[in-house]
């Protein structure tokens, strides 16, 4: 399980250095796409193969699905990392993010997320978590 919460930097080429407590649970190849909230998700190759089969048994015919298939699928990448444990970030997702110089690795259960720090912070504060401890109750947690 994908947990934990890294503050890292972005160099001057889109690179970072992923945590080495992901490494070991993402490989040395890996998918980023875009998340949901501006930030970055990412998946082991099995776990987006998994994603990728059911969004592609999803219905064409409905409009929705089509806008979340390009939305989710045109900035996929696989990222690979180098010996010192860096993946480059392509310029199009640095961008969707706001990545600049400081990343916030966060792990997710099956997926881990990028973050602009200031989104992170904004995506953080809870101030009804009553409310969603309800929610979560409701589903069975």
């Amino acid at each position: 399980m994908l947990m934990g919460q890294y503050n890292q930097k972005v160099d001057t080429k889109g690179r970072a250095i992923v945590p080495a407590k992901f490494r070991e649970e993402l490989g040395e190849k890996f998918v980023i796409t875009k998340g949901l909230d501006q930030c970055i998700f990412g998946f082991t190759e099995s776990e987006w193969n998994i994603l990728a089969e059911k969004i592609g048994s999803l219905s064409l015919t409905d409009k929705n699905v089509r806008k979340f298939v390009r939305f989710f699928l045109a900035g996929a990448a696989t990222l690979e990392t180098d010996k010192q444990g860096r993946v480059l970030i392509p310029a199009e997702l640095r961008a969707y993010a706001s990545l600049e110089k400081d990343i916030v690795w966060v792990g997710a259960g099956k997926r881990i997320e990028i973050w602009n720090p200031d989104k992170w912070a904004e995506n953080t504060e809870y101030d009804d978590m009553d409310e969603i401890a309800e929610h979560m109750s409701e589903l069975g947690i």
